[in-house]
């Protein structure tokens, strides 16, 4: 988390960071990315940098949460527009992340971030770094689900499949980039799996 001395930047000047360490950690992953590049293209010294932040690490999470949030509030805007429909509202969000990949710079990012996938740069994509924002949203997302069409007894239960879908969907961002596979071929994949799991995996005996 950024401290405190961050929050009281002019906007402008955290935008200048954020977007000097954007283009760092597009140019390489987080392990190879050098804190002098960002400081170079900010224009700040290296000082100044750690009165902002702890380490690249520090900044590179909270980059990561930025847009998590970012996913999260979109996730809902489209489940609400769904009516509930926890299906279709991942395949139009899928949708929506792939096409975030057709600018040159947000797929060299996101191509490093997901390519170098581990728990923690999961849970910061799904907006989980944060405890406080994990209980929120979760409350959130739950309100807005149409539970009728879900074969569900229990909250507890909604939530291992909303745990379930968020995996399907980061294997299939992963899978995407190392793949190397083509908006549409991501796309169709993505549906399939989503459809088997509508759909049940077990079949009743007549």
């Amino acid at each position: 988390m950024p401290k405190q001395t961050f929050f009281h930047l002019a906007k402008e000047k955290q935008e200048t960071l954020i977007q000097a360490a954007k283009k760092e950690f597009s140019r390489v992953p987080l392990h190879a990315a050098s804190i002098s590049n960002i400081i170079k293209d900010a224009k700040i010294p290296r000082g100044s940098f750690y009165q902002y932040f702890e380490d690249k690490e520090d900044l590179y999470y909270y980059l990561l949460n930025e847009l998590g949030q970012k996913n999260h509030e979109r996730f809902l805007s489209i489940l609400e527009k769904k009516n509930g429909d926890l299906f279709e509202t991942l395949i139009e969000c899928f949708h929506c992340m792939i096409q975030d990949f057709r600018d040159p710079d947000n797929k060299s990012f996101f191509q490093n971030a997901f390519s170098n996938m581990n728990y923690k740069l999961e849970n910061t994509l799904t907006n989980n770094v944060y405890e406080e924002n994990k209980k929120n949203q979760l409350l959130n997302t739950i309100k807005l689900i149409n539970t009728n069409n879900l074969n569900i007894q229990n909250e507890h239960e909604l939530r291992y499949i909303l745990k379930m879908m968020m995996a399907i969907t980061n294997h299939n961002l992963v899978h995407m980039f190392v793949k190397d596979l083509s908006e549409e071929d991501a796309l169709n994949e993505f549906i399939e799996q989503i459809q088997l799991l509508k759909r049940g995996f077990h079949k009743d005996e007549q």
